[in-house]
């Protein structure tokens, strides 16, 4: 399932710009601006007329404020429809399995678990340490020499002596010897969406993950495994 990556951040600045040393208080609508301006006409010296230049450079304000009103209201209704379509979009994860950016995950150890290691550089002695959830070690995966990339592993649920884990909670710490130096590497591990939580104008959308951690839409490297 595609996820599309749209850029919240501009969305935002342009709905929320920087604001002018004008006061909001005294700031001319385009109405006001356009009845001054005929005002001014009308009383104008008719031995002493508006130079055309300034009248010129008054109507060119008017349709740059009249200009940067739409503006302001289109990009409000891309904005609306931005949100709903990522609201929507983010509930279809609800239930379904992600893979993220984790060091725990929530494990069902009747099934196993699939997880990847990063390894930066080439790694001598990769291992996953399993601890439960009293950080007693349960299981050591032994990956061997890995060369740089991502690579994946699987623990089947048992303990060291061969015995079935209960299912639960479990870390997972991985390390590898990276130019001789002791590495620790960084673990991405499957978890279950529970709940979305929407995000404020230019926010992003955070999913609650299985096990009580949240994270970020943008920091799930896969979705639906």
């Amino acid at each position: 399932m595609a996820i599309e990556d749209v850029s919240t951040s501009f969305i935002s600045s342009l709905q929320n710009p920087t604001p002018t040393a004008t006061n909001s208080g005294t700031a001319l609508g385009k109405d006001a601006f356009l009845q001054l301006l005929v005002t001014q006409m009308k009383n104008q010296n008719p031995l002493d007329p508006q130079d055309n230049t300034a009248f010129v450079a008054q109507l060119a304000q008017f349709s740059s404020l009249e200009s940067m009103q739409n503006l302001t209201a289109t990009v409000d209704s891309i904005a609306t429809s931005y949100t709903s379509s990522q609201a929507l979009q983010a509930s279809s994860l609800v239930g379904r399995s992600v893979i993220v950016d984790a060091g725990s995950a929530v494990v069902d150890t009747t099934k196993g678990m699939t997880g990847s290691v990063v390894v930066p550089s080439s790694a001598t002695g990769t291992t996953v340490k399993i601890y439960d959830s009293s950080m007693t070690l349960v299981d050591t995966v032994d990956l061997g020499t890995q060369p740089a990339g991502t690579t994946s592993f699987t623990w089947d649920g048992t303990d060291s002596s061969g015995e079935a884990a209960a299912s639960g909670t479990y870390s997972f710490v991985a390390n590898g010897t990276i130019d001789g130096k002791g590495t620790a590497l960084t673990t991405y591990l499957p978890a279950t969406v529970n709940s979305v939580t929407t995000a404020a104008a230019g926010g992003e959308m955070t999913l609650n993950l299985a096990g009580g951690t949240s994270i970020a839409l943008s920091k799930v490297q896969t979705i639906g495994i």
